[in-house]
């Protein structure tokens, strides 16, 4: 069974509804997202490349 997926890049589909952060580390870049569809861009100036899960909207759904 392969590992659970923590990021994922802008315009891949979002697996679960929740608040995603950028992975620059400088927590300044959130994006809320619902599940289905797909993720944003980026902004311009954020030297991050990949959206991670910080908070999901529900719970008893597993992020897969």
């Amino acid at each position: 069974m392969s590992e659970e997926k923590t990021s994922w890049h802008p315009g891949e589909i979002v697996p679960a509804s929740g608040i995603y952060a950028c992975d620059c580390g400088r927590e300044h870049h959130w994006s809320t997202d619902v599940k289905g569809h797909r993720f944003p861009p980026l902004p311009t100036d954020c030297p991050g490349g990949f959206w991670t899960l910080q908070t999901q909207a529900h719970p008893e759904d597993r992020v897969s």
